[in-house]
């Protein structure tokens, strides 16, 4: 039987791309190497920048380049395609157009994990690009969950910590982090989703708690489970929810023919 292979449109940041391989191969359950899944990594890192292009700041479109990788992947075997990069589903349904093989939407897949927790209120921590073309806002008000984003100079202090501490290979400065993120939750938010991938890194170096819901690591359980293996490592609501709810979660892809 044909192994259902996994492509990873990467690159977007580099980091953030290897730590997704990372969790990929560290959280399948695997006794063997043939136990694990196969995969096709494309590392575009010279990608232009995609806040930069959303806001106007560089005429430079990304989308060529993720739509040529994108074809490159279904080309190379691939079964479905997942984007490690929260900005770069802004060019979502240009991207799902192109291929005829599913890309799973991280922004979505994880609105619906929220909702099956019967979060009302969460917090947004992500590029400047994602808060303010309100990729969150619309995929969460889909499922009457509010979205609240950091105050201007908050937003700012991520934006740092996501480009001069973590896209510069810097340590990234927790305990600003942690001032914004109590700022949010001040506000009533039950969780916050590290809506940027960079920032997921922080949760792998700082071992946040069940507060913080990691988007990467929703969409590697999310592939995991849709290449036919058994997720490990993720918190149990995590894992149940992808191996027993797959059927309330079907508006992330897209099968086109």
């Amino acid at each position: 039987m044909k192994n259902t292979v996994l492509g990873i449109l990467g690159g977007l940041g580099p980091a953030s791309s290897v730590y997704f391989y990372d969790l990929i191969t560290n959280r399948t359950e695997a006794s063997s190497d043939h136990d694990h899944i196969d995969l096709i990594l494309s590392s575009h890192a010279t990608t232009p920048d995609r806040t930069a292009y959303i806001l106007g700041e560089n005429q430079e479109n990304p989308l060529a380049i993720m739509a040529q990788d994108a074809r490159k992947l279904e080309a190379f075997g691939a079964d479905f395609i997942a984007i490690p990069c929260n900005t770069a589903h802004y060019f979502y349904e240009e991207l799902a157009e192109v291929v005829h093989i599913p890309i799973i939407n991280i922004v979505s897949e994880t609105a619906a994990y929220l909702h099956a927790m019967g979060v009302k209120k969460v917090g947004v921590l992500a590029t400047d690009g994602t808060v303010q073309s309100g990729t969150y806002q619309k995929i969460c008000g889909l499922y009457d969950i509010a979205c609240v984003t950091p105050e201007p100079a908050d937003q700012a202090t991520v934006m740092h910590i996501i480009y001069d501490d973590i896209k510069s290979g810097k340590e990234p400065d927790i305990g600003r982090f942690y001032n914004i993120a109590n700022a949010l939750f001040a506000q009533g938010c039950e969780r916050l989703i590290l809506g940027c991938t960079e920032l997921s890194l922080i949760k792998k170096q700082a071992l946040l708690d069940e507060r913080f819901v990691d988007s990467l690591e929703v969409l590697a359980c999310r592939c995991i489970t849709l290449c036919g293996k058994e997720p490990k490592g993720f918190t149990q609501e995590l894992i149940d929810f992808e191996v027993h709810n797959h059927a309330a979660v079907q508006i992330i892809t897209k099968s086109r023919c």
